[in-house]
């Protein structure tokens, strides 16, 4: 499917390519497309290689560079953890699945929200950073509480799951392209959409099956918390390359907001199905 950009107005111009993009938080924008780029006249960097997403000789100032989308992302998830810690500490058992219940509804309404603007809003990046340390602490809490030590486990796999991930992108050239990227996409979307159903059932009382914990889970949850492992990892393949991409293509220094909040999303996505695989191990 090609998309070319809108006509030039000055004293911008935009040039427009066919889109291999895919995550919905970083591609909502324009300025994460393939070949796009805006910049004044006299401030077009020159991308160094041949292939998309490669750095540009010299960042424009005002525009996004990889320091801008790392120290964006450690300050969300400093957040996040802030607030998944105070919920841990603060809710009462009692109160844990209420808070988590409510909280998932206000943080899917909430990157639903950043997903589909177009341009980023920071106040609403925090609005849902504080909504998903919520739904963490809660359910991290609750986990721990039927599993003990299943927490500390579950994040140690996370960010050792992330750095194989990055080094293998940054220095093994691994990428998703073609055909895989698509299945890849689609696979994304029917995930997100069985487990938002998924939630709609819960709070009528129902439970379809696939989101279940411990060791009596059942193959339906066994299932889908290997295919979400999967997911998040190929879509944070997805996500270093748009961030590259992002940067390679002059996008607005703002835009590494949305950059850490997509990275955030899949880090958290990858957390939560890690805690689940390791919870039907456990007695």
């Amino acid at each position: 499917m090609a998309v070319y950009a809108r006509e030039h107005r000055a004293p911008h111009r935009r040039i427009g390519v066919e889109v291999r993009s895919s995550n919905p938080v970083l591609t909502r924008s324009d300025t994460f497309t393939p070949g796009y780029r805006e910049a004044s006249y006299g401030d077009i960097g020159q991308l160094r290689g041949s292939g998309y997403g490669a750095p540009v000789s010299q960042a424009p100032t005002g525009r996004m560079t990889m320091n801008d989308v790392v120290a964006k992302t450690g300050t969300l998830f400093v957040i996040l953890v802030a607030v998944a810690a105070l919920t841990w500490l603060a809710t009462p058992v009692a109160l844990l699945y209420p808070v988590a219940i409510v909280s998932s509804i206000t943080a899917l309404v909430a990157a639903v929200v950043v997903t589909m603007r177009h341009s980023t809003s920071v106040p609403a990046i925090m609005f849902y950073t504080v909504a998903e340390g919520v739904l963490i602490g809660a359910w991290s809490a609750v986990m721990e509480f039927l599993y003990p030590g299943i927490v500390s486990q579950a994040v140690l796999g996370t960010f050792a799951a992330a750095a194989v991930v990055l080094a293998s992108y940054r220095y093994l050239g691994v990428r998703v392209s073609g055909r895989v990227r698509k299945i890849l996409v689609f696979s994304i979307i029917a995930f997100a959409v069985v487990a938002a159903l998924n939630l709609v059932f819960l709070l009528f009382g129902a439970n379809l099956g696939f989101f279940n914990v411990g060791p009596g889970a059942g193959v339906l949850s066994w299932l889908f918390a290997g295919l979400g492992v999967v997911l998040a990892v190929g879509s944070l393949l997805l996500d270093f390359e748009e961030c590259e991409r992002g940067v390679a293509m002059g996008a607005p220094a703002k835009e590494s907001w949305r950059a850490a909040f997509g990275l955030m999303v899949t880090m958290v996505w990858l957390y939560t199905n890690l805690l689940r695989l390791l919870s039907f191990l456990r007695n």
